[in-house]
């Protein structure tokens, strides 16, 4: 019979190999659980904030084996927007701050960093959005295509980021390779429409990002680990899919730059239900927009908004492909909420899983698991958390004094 939460002895600790401290590169894990990174909504500055230091303590102190920071730019065109912090001089002491609060609990602290690229607010930053090509993105964003001076001024940027975070304590970088981010962007055939060295051909469209992520690790060398969030498919007719991220999961691997790849995939420009799955909190969303806007979202908004049907560890079967290609470490991502999934993607060979929504409702869930007080996360993928990151990102289930 199923155990329930309720029929679980409470306070008899678990044996699993999920609560085995790992290493990850140079850095002993306590455990095989990541915080993924979501954006936590709290840095109305641009700036390290009390608030963002508690969020990440709260699921540190939870039982995480290391949470993740997001998401920190690497120059002030790759903000996702005003409010995203920008790798400068000025946030120094703030992540300093922050990763020694973390460590203070036993988790160690990534720092994910990046440059948004096309899913960036060019208005809110006010420079224009970068893409592989020029254009309009689908979010009606003009797009202006990356010049050789700016890979060269991003790709440099990334190796003083790199720098910056390794001084302010951080035990890894998660460099992205996602949602169609600037980097993803370029390996995407349906965003990159180049005909020189940077487009084209599969090994042209990796080669931005196979050139960070081997300037972040020279920045770095040993010091930290330094793992790349890649998406295995853009979820976008025309986008990047498994034929070629695989491709692209065997370049990095034989670079030999990267300790391990966490697999993802979506679209923040086209399809960004596509990596949450549930839910399509189309109404929750509207109503953080414009009112000139949110008549007509609530026309379209499902076209952007598309709901699938959640499956605990949705991405497991495109995440196998990869596991059976390459040898290097993998973290499984994607709707794990249950123990037994946990332990069945160890056992299937993968190094570590990554959680994010389940640790907003409990995070203190990981503890839970341990200490045999839960057997799965009360997560309810109604994804209305995801409009929360205009107020400081939180699951709406969980009232705001046991917030604090």
């Amino acid at each position: 019979m199923k155990q329930t939460r309720r029929d679980k002895p409470y306070g008899s600790a678990v044996p699993s190999t999920v609560f085995e401290s790992s290493k990850l590169g140079p850095v002993t894990l306590r455990n095989r659980v990541i915080k993924a990174a979501t954006f936590e909504g709290v840095t109305p500055d641009g700036l390290v904030s009390d608030a963002l230091i508690e969020f990440h303590r709260r699921v540190a102190a939870g039982g995480v084996g290391m949470t993740t920071v997001a998401y920190l730019a690497v120059s002030p065109d790759g903000r996702t927007d005003k409010r995203c912090i920008w790798l400068k001089p000025e946030t120094a002491a703030g992540l300093r701050r922050l990763t020694d609060e973390i460590h203070r609990t036993g988790a160690a602290v990534a720092a994910q960093i990046g440059h948004a690229g096309p899913v960036a607010n060019a208005r809110s930053n006010g420079v224009p959005a970068l893409a592989p090509s020029g254009g309009f993105s689908p979010l009606g964003t003009r797009l202006r295509a990356a010049s050789e001076g700016d890979i060269a001024r991003i790709t440099d940027e990334y190796r003083r980021g790199a720098e910056m975070v390794m001084e302010a304590g951080f035990d890894s970088i998660e460099i992205h390779l996602g949602h169609n981010y600037l980097l993803s962007s370029f390996m995407s055939p349906k965003l990159n429409r180049r005909t020189d060295q940077w487009g084209g051909s599969l090994e042209n469209r990796a080669r931005f990002a196979r050139q960070v992520a081997r300037v972040v690790r020279d920045a770095v060398g040993d010091a930290m680990a330094v793992t790349a969030k890649l998406n295995m498919a853009d979820g976008v007719p025309g986008g990047l899919w498994l034929d070629e991220s695989i491709e692209i999961g065997r370049m990095l691997e034989s670079d030999g730059v990267l300790d391990a790849l966490e697999l993802t995939g979506g679209s923040s420009l086209a399809n960004p239900m596509y990596l949450f799955r549930g839910e399509a909190p189309l109404r929750e969303f509207a109503a953080t927009l414009p009112p000139a806007v949110r008549a007509g979202f609530r026309l379209v908004g499902h076209r952007f908004l598309i709901a699938y049907p959640f499956s605990e560890a949705f991405f497991l079967p495109y995440a196998r492909q990869f596991r059976d290609a390459l040898e290097m470490p993998l973290i499984l991502l994607g709707g794990i909420n249950r123990l037994d999934t946990m332990e069945s993607a160890v056992a299937e060979g993968f190094s570590f899983v990554a959680m994010a929504r389940a640790l907003l409702r409990e995070p203190d869930l990981v503890n839970k698991l341990r200490d045999g007080r839960a057997s799965e996360s009360l997560c309810v993928h109604c994804n209305k958390c995801m409009p929360t990151i205009y107020r400081g990102t939180h699951c709406v289930l969980v009232p705001a004094e046991a917030r604090s």
